[in-house]
């Protein structure tokens, strides 16, 4: 803040000898809103990370297993579709451990937070092939997330 002092010859001299209390409150103020601002969007992009994450791992969760089912043989228990809906059924994630359920995916594994479905469906698109569905679920901070992969297989004669 500016003061005005009289010199005695008629003009005025002006002199900051600093700021006055009220000054660095609000600055203090203005200060304190912008650290809580950045420290609010620091814990958004902490939350953001932590889902993408989680959801980058399910997705490689996926692949992964689509991997190890295309190195089977055609005829493996893993690549039946064990309750006969063929491609009724390639979203089905309801399992109850009864391959006879329709309904029901085919086939399913954990793996920590994870479950791991996955679907088989004969002669689909076309014959001579198995169109694999790979859903992977699971449960983070109470929002359930989801991420799935398809995949068609030929038989090599």
């Amino acid at each position: 803040m500016k003061h005005s002092i009289p010199n005695g010859k008629g003009t005025v001299l002006n002199s900051s000898p600093g700021f006055s209390l009220l000054e660095v409150l609000v600055a203090i103020a203005i200060l304190s809103v912008g650290i809580l601002a950045t420290a609010s969007m620091q814990g958004a992009a902490t939350r953001s990370n932590v889902i993408a994450d989680t959801r980058t791992r399910a997705t490689t969760l996926a692949a992964d297993r689509i991997e190890k089912l295309v190195t089977l043989s055609w005829t493996d228990s893993l690549l039946a579709d064990a309750d006969g809906d063929g491609q009724a059924g390639l979203g089905e994630t309801d399992f109850d451990n009864d391959p006879s359920t329709q309904g029901d995916a085919d086939h399913r594994v954990t793996s920590g937070q994870y479950s791991i479905y996955w679907n088989v469906a004969d002669d689909f698109p076309i014959t001579n092939t198995k169109t694999i569905t790979v859903i992977v679920t699971w449960q983070f901070q109470g929002v359930q997330g989801k991420v799935s992969m398809e995949r068609v297989i030929p038989r090599i004669i």
